[in-house]
């Protein structure tokens, strides 16, 4: 379990992560969203023991990040977004030196390398130096050293960076199949990935946490609201346009477009073409379009 309270880290006078708290729990799979700089790493970092937080609790397995760093990092495996790797050794040799770094011995590190070598599928490449592999290759020799002490708690950020479209859907069936009994905290900028692998997302930005929702409930909220999309000659009354039925909200787009929210299952394209032949606004361009993911996620961290 990973438990964080009122969680800041601050620098000089801009807070970095600004008082975020949420728990994820045994067998969850969460998706942790938010654009560059939201702080993301950082709260994974903070998670880890690499930075000490500013304020606030953070828990990894029972263990406090600050009073106990390096029990939370025996229980924590950790793909960062950056991943570091000695890129002289070969793929087999690093993997048996993080092996040896967590205590494994013999058979019994022996048999874990060859089995996480298979899983992430380096088999073909184990006997290559690090410096040799691809970058997608690379992404999974660190998924590879993440899983190698079957850590209770797993965090990745930006683990999928990297790879082809084949190599994605065997990592995720892998990250899958870990999440059954772990803790499983993975950041990503693909939308896609969240609503195949997780059931609960965090979004994140400017250092708050913005949302903490089921995908589900993200995904229905998408569904539940459609969108029109007109484009006018000047300015138009928006006030009049947010009086016809069915609207929920009125808002300029950055391109100076009018979109109307409404409720699902309504269309009210004919009532605003109406409207406009009433008042005498030209009427450049009306279209009707769902509510996506992508747009929940633009409009909370907007």
């Amino acid at each position: 379990m990973v438990e964080i309270e009122h969680l800041t880290k601050s620098y000089g006078t801009q807070n970095a992560v600004d008082d975020i708290s949420f728990v994820a729990g045994k067998g969850e799979i969460v998706g942790f969203l938010g654009p560059n700089g939201a702080g993301k790493s950082t709260t994974m970092k903070i998670a880890t023991g690499y930075l000490p937080p500013t304020a606030g609790t953070v828990r990894v397995a029972g263990f406090d990040v600050l009073t106990n760093s390096l029990d939370v990092r025996r229980h924590v495996g950790y793909l960062p977004e950056h991943n570091p790797l000695y890129l002289d050794m070969y793929v087999h040799e690093y993997l048996e030196f993080i092996g040896a770094v967590h205590g494994l011995r013999g058979r019994d590190l022996r048999t874990r390398v060859a089995e996480l070598v298979r899983r992430v599928g380096l088999s073909r490449e184990q006997n290559k130096q690090i410096g040799a592999l691809s970058k997608g290759y690379r992404q999974r020799v660190g998924l590879a050293q993440a899983l190698l002490h079957d850590p209770d708690v797993l965090i990745l950020d930006e683990p999928t960076t990297g790879l082809d479209p084949n190599q994605i859907l065997e990592i995720r069936q892998l990250i899958r199949e870990v999440g059954e009994n772990k803790t499983v905290i993975f950041s990503t900028h693909i939308l896609p990935e969240v609503t195949a692998l997780c059931s609960r997302v965090l979004i994140i930005s400017r250092g708050k946490l913005v949302a903490d929702s089921l995908v589900a409930e993200l995904a229905a909220r998408a569904a539940g609201e459609t969108v029109v999309r007109a484009e006018f000659e000047g300015a138009v009354d928006t006030a009049k346009l947010a009086q016809l039925p069915n609207v929920r909200h009125v808002e300029l787009a950055p391109d100076g477009a009018v979109l109307l929210r409404t409720a699902p299952g309504t269309d009210v394209r004919a009532a605003v073409s109406r409207l406009a032949g009433q008042e005498g606004w030209i009427l450049l361009g009306l279209r009707q379009e769902q509510q996506s993911l992508e747009a929940v996620f633009g409009e909370l961290t907007k």
